[in-house]
């Protein structure tokens, strides 16, 4: 009966050691997933980031865009008026109205 005791508590500390071992195991599986999953959480924040601030740019890139289109539009409008034909003639073609007169300085040497 004796050796039944000792070889029943001989498969007891084997399957204690097998049990700590399994947990063990676990426990640094465990641990190396939460490492590997921290540092690809750190990495998509830092990509996260990294768009966010692309955006933001790209954002006051079209601003400055609308803000430019804006003004060809304007300048467009403006060079269909009288006015601009008018002040275009006289400044590059040195056209006058009928009844002006032309003044010019004469270049002294």
């Amino acid at each position: 009966m004796k050796e039944r005791e000792e070889k029943n508590s001989g498969r007891k500390k084997k399957v204690r050691k097998k049990s700590r071992t399994t947990e063990l195991s676990i426990t640094v599986v465990l641990c190396c997933l939460v490492a590997v999953l921290t540092v690809k959480g750190i990495s998509l924040q830092q990509k996260v980031n990294a768009n966010a601030s692309r955006l933001s740019s790209l954002d006051s890139q079209i601003e400055e865009e609308k803000q430019r289109t804006d003004d060809i539009t304007a300048l467009k409008e403006y060079m269909q008026t009288d006015e601009y034909i008018e002040k275009t003639a006289r400044e590059k073609l040195g056209m006058v109205k009928d009844n002006e007169i032309l003044f010019k300085e004469s270049q002294s040497k």
